[in-house]
């Protein structure tokens, strides 16, 4: 059964009465100034098993991207991590899309060292920049969780999705291995923003982190938005026990 404060959470905690702009600033501001050590973090933080996360999340994709025709769009994409895995199964399109220039810049460059042709634009994921029924997939990982109002990032998404087309959401979820639980659940609030915090600098967005997950929907929760949200046959997948969680929904 979903936990109740999951399932009313509106957005990220960094929403204060109700100002998503001020919201979105500060997310824009957080990410930019982690930047230059994110990935590095990313990987250390999680023992390297994101990497892992994200084939499988490329994998689940296989159907869409192997079509020449394909067109979809990584929202949220940061250092563009998932937008070049995806390139890398894809006959089609894959662009990258982030609202945070530093992210993007780094995205750029990695994709031009790997002599991967993935565009990266500047978007915000609550006013996309694509026509209606554009878009064969959407993918975002870990970014939903930053969004400033979840109901309407699924609406937005839903608009320029195509008629079967697929939103798949890769987030931090909640473990449901009972003894894995309560020692994840330690290093993620207690030893993880404090390792964050020594090698960025900055403690804010180590102790952001573990918030947010908190306040952000579980796997049953986040399941039942996205059905509201109009989308069919949704299902999900959990990784390493729910620490991180694989949703797709069908438009």
């Amino acid at each position: 059964m979903s936990d109740p404060v999951h399932a009313r959470a509106p957005g990220t905690p960094l929403v204060s009465a109700g100002d998503e702009a001020a919201a979105g600033a500060a997310v824009r501001r957080m990410f930019a100034a982690v930047a230059p050590r994110y990935d590095l973090l990313n990987h250390l933080l999680s023992l390297g098993i994101d990497v892992a996360w994200r084939h499988a999340t490329a994998r689940a994709l296989g159907a869409i991207l192997e079509r020449p025709s394909s067109l979809v769009a990584d929202l949220c994409c940061g250092t563009g991590d998932l937008s070049l895995c995806l390139a890398r199964r894809s006959s089609g399109k894959v662009v990258g899309a982030d609202f945070c220039p530093p992210m993007l810049l780094l995205a750029q460059r990695k994709a031009a060292a790997q002599n991967a042709h993935v565009p990266f634009l500047a978007a915000d994921a609550l006013h996309l920049p694509f026509p209606d029924d554009s878009l064969d997939a959407i993918t975002l990982a870990f970014g939903f969780r930053n969004l400033a109002n979840y109901a309407r990032g699924l609406e937005e998404m839903r608009r320029v999705l195509k008629t079967g087309g697929w939103l798949v959401i890769l987030e931090f979820s909640q473990v449901r291995w009972p003894l894995f639980g309560p020692l994840f659940r330690f290093y993620f609030r207690r030893v993880l923003p404090a390792i964050g915090a020594w090698i960025s600098g900055l403690g804010g967005p180590y102790r952001y982190l573990p918030e947010s997950v908190s306040r952000f929907p579980d796997q049953e929760a986040l399941a039942d938005d996205m059905h509201c949200a109009g989308f069919r046959n949704v299902r999900y997948r959990n990784f390493t026990g729910g620490i991180a969680a694989l949703h797709i929904g069908e438009k």
